[in-house]
């Protein structure tokens, strides 16, 4: 995941409005795009084209096609505005005043990808204290006529924008800033100050200082200081073939593949040096998919938990897989199908499913798609009792997503169809749904159908349709299951607290359970004291007759 620590700020002359522009976004997590514009004072729509140039980029690179490369994205871009810019200015006043400098900084995966017309400038000041300059100023070279631009953004109806590709690292900044900042300040003293971690308008504000208020520009800055980098890039750039077809016998990197465990057949059982294993495909080689898979590979070899299968991927491999170790049981659907599961396994199924939840959450993840089908269930040699493994990396995403259809809809929360993001909460009513299902044999809110949104009913108890269900056992599950996530447990530790301390358990009820049901004694209480009042107000009008 790319995160910044992000500053800007633009200060205009005279506190007027100004012509300098500068926005940035970050889209999916994965992608910086920062632009930084300072409008030709000579032209009179110089402020007007640098805001719309700003906005221009901003909105088009969160739309881009996805057959794009940055630099193509860059280029089709830059030359779009420019003509735009330069046939508005001719249409309108039959010469130049849609006039700007456009400095573009684009980050994806661990590159910097620039651009720039004119004098507006971009830095790198690298973590062990280098900084440079990555832009040209494109002006006149000459001492008297260095404030004209060669090159800007609307000059000319025809531009080539040359776009410079730079590697960058954890700890590096990136800069953009306008003339009014550079004038003012030397680039060791510039350097400095964003060594130190200071902000954009605390480094303006300083550099307003040095000079006459009449007399400096219009300043503008941006500052982005690299914390981490999305390395999913470069992994899913890395030339590999994905197989259009596999077949039994066929020998990948040493590993022998015996046998399909899916019927899409991109998920086998192989053999190396008499051990086997599981390696996996990708199911087409679109963009979505190879998106998907890629992540998936990620998050599966970042998960260390013993809940989990162990996965890797191999360093030197002459296609696209990872591979998983391969644990043989059955999942706990079929492991079901023709009994219950006792109360002993129910109870460790989730503390099972705690355990593994809880380490996907230091991960900052959540699995997403947990039911039982997800839920291997497996024998020891020499040991007697079930064990479980958590299956599908394919399902996993960041916690607090908006992927409000991933998982099966049959175990989601009710908030998640109604764009609610996943956390913690929805996980836990997935988990309350898998244990009721696997001692009951029923679905608690009935079997639903992907794209329907259905209606929560309050739904049986799990211990009238298995008389063996503790109360406490029943309670833990109906808080899991809430329909509110305000009655729901919040947080995985306090459903497992609960889990190993039935002692402890406060009873649940639904908020349409009758009182009587709830509280006995209260509904008793209550009713005493409506007969009681009866019987008083029947005798007092008996003798005041």
């Amino acid at each position: 995941m790319l995160r910044v620590q992000s500053s800007e700020f633009i200060l205009p002359k005279n506190g007027l409005t100004g012509d300098d522009a500068c926005a940035y976004s970050i889209i999916d997590n994965a992608l910086l795009v920062s632009v930084l514009c300072d409008g030709v004072g000579s032209a009179v729509r110089g402020g007007t084209a640098a805001r719309q140039c700003v906005k221009f980029f901003i909105d088009q690179f969160k739309n881009r096609p996805k057959a794009w490369d940055i630099p193509k994205t860059m280029e089709v871009f830059t030359r779009h505005i420019n003509s735009l810019l330069f046939k508005e200015s001719m249409a309108q006043y039959g010469k130049i005043e849609l006039l700007t400098t456009l400095t573009l900084a684009i980050i994806e995966g661990e590159t910097l990808y620039t651009l720039n017309l004119g004098d507006s400038r971009i830095y790198l000041l690298k973590s062990n204290g280098d900084f440079y300059q990555l832009s040209t100023d494109h002006t006149m070279d000459d001492e008297y006529l260095s404030h004209v631009l060669t090159s800007a953004c609307g000059l000319s109806e025809n531009i080539d924008p040359i776009i410079r590709t730079t590697p960058l690292e954890i700890g590096d900044s990136v800069v953009l800033c306008s003339d009014g900042v550079y004038n003012l300040l030397e680039k060791s003293a510039l350097r400095d100050l964003i060594k130190n971690k200071l902000g954009a308008r605390t480094i303006i504000q300083h550099a307003a200082q040095m000079c006459d208020e009449k007399e400096r520009d219009d300043m503008s800055l941006q500052i982005f200081h690299i914390e981490s980098l999305d390395p999913l890039h470069s992994i899913k750039n890395t030339p590999l073939l994905i197989p259009q077809t596999l077949n039994e016998g066929q020998i990948i990197d040493g590993y022998t593949l015996v046998k399909p465990l899916m019927e899409h057949k991109r998920i086998w059982k192989v053999l190396k040096e008499d051990t086997f294993f599981v390696m996996k495909f990708p199911l087409s080689d679109d963009e979505e998919s190879l998106d998907a898979f890629v992540r998936e590979a990620w998050y599966a070899k970042q998960i260390t938990h013993k809940a989990f299968g162990h996965a890797w991927v191999p360093e030197s491999r002459s296609m696209r897989y990872y591979l998983m170790e391969l644990v043989e049981g059955v999942n706990l659907q079929e492991y079901l199908k023709h009994r219950t599961l006792s109360i002993d396994n129910a109870i460790e199924l989730g503390k099972f499913l705690h355990r593994a939840e809880a380490h996907l959450l230091h991960l900052g993840l959540v699995h997403g798609d947990i039911k039982p089908e997800n839920i291997l269930v497996y024998q020891r040699e020499g040991e007697a009792g079930v064990h479980f493994k958590m299956i599908d990396f394919g399902s996993i995403v960041e916690i607090f997503s908006l992927n409000n259809r991933a998982g099966t809809p049959t175990y989601l929360a009710p908030e998640r169809f109604n764009e609610s993001v996943i956390n913690e909460s929805s996980e836990i009513f997935s988990i309350g749904v898998t244990l009721y299902w696997a001692i009951t044999a029923h679905y608690p809110y009935g079997e639903i159908e992907p794209f329907q949104t259905p209606t929560f009913k309050s739904p049986k108890r799990p211990s009238q349709l298995n008389s063996n269900i503790p109360l406490w056992l029943d309670s833990i599950i109906m808080r899991s299951i809430a329909i509110s996530p305000e009655l729901r447990y919040r947080h995985y530790s306090e459903l497992f607290y609960d889990l190993k301390s039935p002692e402890k358990v406060k009873p649940f009820f639904c908020s349409s359970t009758p009182l009587i049901e709830r509280s006995p004694v209260t509904f008793y209480k209550i009713g005493f004291i409506i007969l009681l009042l009866l019987e008083i107000v029947t005798f007092y009008m008996y003798v005041t007759k």
